[in-house]
């Protein structure tokens, strides 16, 4: 079954991601020319949501692991197990869409989108884990 394995890769990839964009961070407010200014500017606008990207991208990450986790360990049915996984997976346009917005001025449409996919698969597989007959 490749659904919770497919959460587990693609969370421990987008996990490495957005820890090597944290030492992007790191540089831009430690070493690069101009870090004063980044450091005035650190808790407002473009700097503000750069550290939201990097923070939401290392929790939905995570969680995209427990998800795998969990649906290898206690498949739900095999539909339910399907979407939760997708929805676990598009939940990872949040963080991406914080990026975007930062990087391209993109609208926040992935965002809004992979926040409500993450908050579904989170509250679909609470049902689902709920709902399991566990062995005694």
């Amino acid at each position: 079954m490749h659904t919770g394995k497919s959460n587990i890769v693609t969370g421990f990839l987008f996990l490495t991601l957005f820890m090597l964009y944290g030492f992007v961070l790191i540089f831009l407010r430690d070493f690069a020319p101009g870090r004063e200014q980044w450091i005035a500017d650190y808790g407002v606008g473009v700097h503000f949501e750069s550290r939201l990207a990097h923070a939401h991208g290392n929790l939905f990450a995570l969680l995209n692991i427990a998800v795998g986790l969990v649906l290898l360990r206690l498949p739900p049915p095999a539909t339910s197990g399907r979407w939760i996984s997708w929805l676990a997976l598009a939940g990872m346009l949040m963080p991406v869409g914080i990026l975007a917005e930062v990087l391209i001025g993109a609208p926040p449409l992935f965002v809004i989108v992979g926040g409500v996919c993450m908050v579904l698969a989170m509250g679909w597989l609470a049902l689902a884990v709920w709902r399991l007959e566990m062995p005694q």
